[in-house]
């Protein structure tokens, strides 16, 4: 698990995603795939995934966190999260990582998520 770094002023809490290389869409979609069991929308939409950095060699790396340290499929959506983004067509490699720093608050759910669990 990763420790807690102390940041530089400025310096984002999570790191950007490689929303510019040609394959980023695709892997969203992939990661939309996946569902938490105990919430009814999928980990993209409810914020689970901080970074999706992908090489120039389509090399995958994923960053992701869970609701709750405690979460009991911790030891698994890792591997769901990669078995979803392996198939797609150019990939070579996926890496997923979990990380509780910064840790998931609601406040990360996209829209569409906070309407379908009734927040909006």
């Amino acid at each position: 698990m990763n420790q807690p770094t102390e940041n530089l002023e400025g310096t984002p809490l999570i790191k950007p995603s490689s929303t510019d290389h040609p394959l980023y869409d695709n892997v969203v979609e992939a990661c939309r795939s996946v569902y938490d069991p105990e919430i009814p929308v999928n980990i993209y939409d409810l914020g689970l995934v901080y970074t999706i950095d992908i090489s120039d060699q389509n090399e995958v790396s994923i960053v992701m966190t869970l609701t709750a340290p405690g979460c009991p499929v911790a030891g698994e959506m890792p591997g769901w999260l990669a078995e979803a983004v392996e198939p797609l067509d150019g990939i070579k490699q996926v890496d997923v990582e979990i990380t509780w720093d910064p840790p998931w608050g609601m406040e990360m759910m996209s829209d569409e998520a906070r309407l379908e669990l009734g927040f909006m």
